[in-house]
């Protein structure tokens, strides 16, 4: 091996390289785990010392119990896993029209020159809303059934779907553009392939944060607007001062957000695998 093969075997690919941090080097299941306890701990002791009320804040072991409770009723097809279903419809029928209606306006804005001047700005008005007082509105439209929870969910999620899909469409050089433009691609062309890969990241981006928000419209609205899901169970626990029990619905409603959130993730890194979106250089959640 010749002196000028050596060197260029034993130097680094790159100049500069990306060195993690101690606490980066942990693996993930274990900071997490540690993570997790220590959060059980604390709580431990907030209950020991008596520093809150039991009745507001139940000890660990209480809410523990009542988690397995509510697990056998939800296996067993008791009237919690009714429940269950009937805010997993909610969820999964507000995130399709979210996904439906924020693509499409995302596109209108992020493409034409109407959308963005004349459409975006009442967007951006109906976005300043509180959205959860058009819970009301929206029972008496569409009355205390799924409907009303369904619209008020696809409401809260379609909004990040909108800015993220706009902002998407935004993000192609304009080399790319030009290369398009001289090979003389058609809009519909530029925007199915090109812009749209491109943006891709930013979409999905807008995708997961609604994933989380429909979640909170499906809840919200059997809050305000009644009926037979969780946030139902909810509110009568929360009535009868069952504070372990709202803890455990909580974290099985938990698993649901989880669910969605991670098949979202999931389908970003089957079609965005290319993009690096975390902190460590992977690909993130």
């Amino acid at each position: 091996m010749s002196e000028y093969s050596a060197v260029e075997a034993a130097e680094p690919d790159t100049v500069w390289t990306e060195r993690a941090s101690y606490i980066d080097r942990v693996p993930r299941p274990i900071a997490m785990a540690l993570l997790f306890a220590a959060f059980i701990g604390i709580w431990q002791l907030v209950h020991v010392f008596g520093l809150v009320s039991p009745i507001i804040l139940p000890p660990p072991f209480e809410v523990a119990e009542d988690i397995v409770f509510v697990g056998k009723n939800l296996f067993s097809g008791g009237y919690m896993l009714v429940a269950y279903w009937i805010t997993f419809k909610e969820v999964i029928y507000g995130f399709l029209i979210a996904m439906t209606i924020g693509f499409s306006l995302g596109v209108l804005v992020g493409e034409t020159s109407f959308g963005e001047r004349v459409v975006l700005p009442y967007l951006v008005a109906i976005d300043t809303m509180p959205k959860v007082a058009f819970a009301p509105l929206f029972v008496a439209w569409l009355g205390f059934g799924i409907s009303s929870k369904v619209a008020l969910a696809a409401f809260i999620a379609t909004f990040p779907i909108v800015v993220a899909t706009a902002a998407g469409l935004h993000v192609a050089n304009d080399n790319a553009r030009m290369l398009f433009k001289t090979l003389g691609a058609s809009r519909w062309q530029t925007l199915f392939r090109m812009k749209l890969p491109t943006g891709l990241p930013q979409i999905f981006t807008g995708l997961k944060i609604a994933s989380v928000g429909v979640m909170a419209g499906a809840i919200t609205g059997e809050f305000l607007g009644g009926g037979k899901g969780f946030g139902e169970l909810i509110r009568v626990a929360a009535s009868q001062l069952n504070t372990p029990r709202i803890f455990s619905l909580i974290v099985f409603l938990s698993v649901m957000g989880l669910a969605l959130f991670w098949t979202v993730v999931w389908v970003e890194r089957r079609f965005v695998f290319w993009h690096k979106s975390s902190v460590a250089g992977g690909p993130g959640l």
